[in-house]
């Protein structure tokens, strides 16, 4: 397990064969903010969130998950998580340096154990952001990322071995094993979570609201907008956390959340929850029931990524 930590996860960056109508959704619809833009490149903030963006939409012939992009204290400890990550035998695709997107900085990035790219950085410029108000049904931050993986075992074990990630709960089915794994880096429940899947893809992304009053207004609009609403609105009992997901343009699922639990790391035990108990999987038990079409769509289809890295 390294000793140097991630600090936060920063943002998702997506590649879509339709730019134009990925970006008119995640803004008009989703309530992120564009703040810079290149050819057939963007680059989406949440309003109430420091980070420079957390969306980077990126235009190409396929859909894919570009990156996922995590913060670390200073370059120096970037350098060291490089250093133990070469000498571990991971795959490294690009040495320690300056980055050129939005906010710079200092980072790298390399492939995990299933053919993603991950970017770690530090030193990147805050954003100038504001609080959002009462009723504001935009996106505060960037809550926490979702993905599909074959063997969620190994997938895990090597997010703790290389990155510092720790278990914070976990989902089992009494007939399939274990089906859900949810990490942590910091005092969120979870920053990451592995899904048992068919394929290597991502399951979800979910953005934090400031409210109850304020998830059920976004949520409201996204329906309103014609989005199609896959599961939800409902409450969690791994998180806490309320949930609404919905479909975007291209079939990746996105979901509006808040009032993810918060752990004390000196007193936390992780818990092995039961998925085929309703109040697991919705406490509230106003979602619509968890089917085969909903596990489907949150399957996604497969990462055409893979061990190969984005072009920017």
């Amino acid at each position: 397990m390294s000793s140097v930590q991630l600090t936060h996860l920063r943002h998702v960056d997506l590649a879509v064969p339709d730019h134009d109508r990925q970006l008119a959704f995640y803004t008009d619809v989703w309530g992120l903010t564009r703040t810079a833009d290149d050819t057939g490149v963007s680059f989406l903030a949440a309003e109430g969130s420091p980070e420079q963006y957390v969306v980077r939409l990126r235009e190409a012939d396929e859909k894919r998950l570009d990156l996922l992009a995590f913060g670390i204290a200073t370059p120096r400890d970037a350098d060291v998580l490089a250093e133990r990550l070469a000498g571990a035998g991971v795959r490294l695709i690009c040495e320690p340096g300056a980055l050129p997107t939005p906010g710079g900085g200092y980072g790298f990035r390399f492939f995990d154990v299933d053919g993603r790219t991950v970017e770690v950085s530090s030193d990147v410029a805050p954003r100038r952001h504001r609080r959002i108000e009462a009723r504001e049904p935009v996106p505060v931050r960037l809550s926490h990322v979702v993905l599909n993986a074959p063997d969620i075992g190994r997938t895990r074990a090597w997010y703790e071995r290389h990155l510092g990630f720790r278990l914070t709960d976990t989902m089992r089915s009494p007939q399939d094993g274990d089906l859900m794994y949810f990490l942590r880096i910091n005092s969120h429940h979870h920053s990451v979570a592995f899904s048992r899947g068919p394929h290597t893809s991502l399951h979800h992304i979910s953005f934090e609201l400031r409210g109850l009053d304020e998830y059920l207004r976004a949520s409201g609009r996204a329906v309103r907008s014609g989005a199609t609403k896959l599961w939800g609105p409902g409450r969690h009992l791994a998180g806490d956390n309320a949930f609404t997901y919905f479909l975007d343009p291209h079939g990746n699922t996105l979901e509006y959340t808040t009032e993810m639990e918060q752990v004390e790391e000196d007193t936390w035990h992780p818990h092995v929850y039961d998925a085929s108990q309703a109040q697991v999987t919705d406490q509230w038990g106003t979602a619509n029931p968890w089917n085969e079409l909903v596990a489907k769509e949150s399957f996604n289809d497969p990462d055409r990524g893979c061990f190969i890295a984005p072009p920017l």
